[in-house]
């Protein structure tokens, strides 16, 4: 399978869950300014809604919507996301949830709206991040297992701290703990991200929204 991405958008959480997974796969790059592809493909012919990410399957189909990406990714390897029998539903609530909320709460950061909506829009996530802290009460979202979730609030809290959004001594300890995991640190190198986990490559902007 191949996974569309740009760097440091929210396609680096599905980059994570795949490595957790142990998923092998290809990672082909998307410029967003030209809808170009690394390999030189007009990216609009393989995926028209034009944003990352995109999971290519090795039998022809495509999944887009980083929700669907990673609970598709969670359903392959079922450890990514909560036990239970109200397991697989919680895992696409709390998705739906970080995609429909926080995600879009980042919204007026990279559009042309005024300093009063990117106030109020910082203002936001530093609510919605502190509600997620207050729930936390293990190591990661569902508890002492890493999930599909807790790789799309990483690349959210990347984000936040790109703009200075204060977070609570909780969240940034979650935050580095998650950074540790040997799977994250290979998909920030992988896309050039390492040295640099707090920038937003400028050409990802577009896929942010």
């Amino acid at each position: 399978m191949k996974l569309y991405y740009a760097p440091g958008a929210c396609s680096l959480a599905g980059r994570i869950s795949l490595h957790e997974a142990g998923v092998a796969a290809e990672f082909e790059r998307v410029d967003m300014k030209t809808k170009i592809t690394e390999q030189g493909y007009d990216y609009l012919s393989i995926n028209p809604r034009g944003y990352v990410p995109m999971l290519a399957l090795d039998d022809g189909n495509a999944i887009t919507e980083n929700i669907a990406v990673l609970e598709f990714i969670a359903d392959h390897e079922p450890t990514l996301g909560p036990d239970g029998p109200l397991g697989r539903t919680r895992l696409i609530e709390l998705l739906s949830w970080l995609s429909t909320e926080l995600h879009v709460a980042f919204r007026p950061l990279w559009d042309s709206a005024s300093r009063a909506e990117k106030a109020n829009a910082l203002n936001m996530v530093a609510k919605l991040l502190d509600i997620i802290s207050e729930q936390m009460r293990e190591h990661y979202l569902f508890g002492p297992r890493f999930s599909v979730a807790d790789a799309y609030l990483f690349v959210m809290l990347r984000w936040a701290g790109a703009l200075c959004v204060p977070v609570s001594p909780e969240m940034h300890a979650y935050f580095a703990r998650v950074a540790a995991r040997p799977t994250v640190q290979r998909a920030l190198w992988e896309e050039g991200l390492l040295d640099a986990r707090s920038l937003i490559d400028i050409s990802s902007i577009e896929a942010l929204k």
